[in-house]
C-alpha cells in the first residue's frame, strides 16, 4: 500500500466551479431584477446594464460590496439559461426584445 499526496488541483477545481456558479447565480438574479422593473428590454440594453451594474458593484441589497468582472458572453449565457428555464421570453414579432 502506497500513500499518495493529496491532489490539490481537485480542491482548486471545486473552488473554481463554486465561484463560477455563484457568479452565474448573481448574474441571473441581476437580469431578473432589471427585467422585473423594465418589463421588456432590448437584449443589447440588458447586457449593457448588467455589465455596468457589475462594474459599479450595484448588484442589489446585501451585495453592494461585490464588484466583479463580467463579459457580454457571461450575461448572454445567463440570458439563454433563463430563457430555457422559462423565466424570460422573447417577443414573437421582435425576438431581440426580452420580457420577464
Amino acid at each position: 500500500l502506497r500513500l499518495l499526496p493529496r491532489q490539490r488541483y481537485l480542491q482548486a477545481e471545486r473552488a473554481e466551479v463554486s465561484a463560477l456558479e455563484r457568479k452565474r447565480n448573481v448574474l441571473c438574479c441581476l437580469i431578473t431584477r432589471i427585467l422585473k422593473v423594465e418589463k421588456q428590454l432590448h437584449i443589447d440594453n440588458l447586457v449593457f446594464r448588467v455589465i455596468d451594474a457589475c462594474q459599479k458593484g450595484e448588484l442589489g441589497p446585501g451585495l453592494q460590496f461585490l464588484s466583479f468582472c463580467c463579459h457580454s458572453v457571461d450575461v448572454l449565457s445567463c440570458v439563454l439559461h433563463l430563457l430555457n428555464q422559462g423565466y424570460l421570453r422573447r417577443q414573437e414579432e421582435r425576438p431581440h426584445v426580452l420580457e420577464y
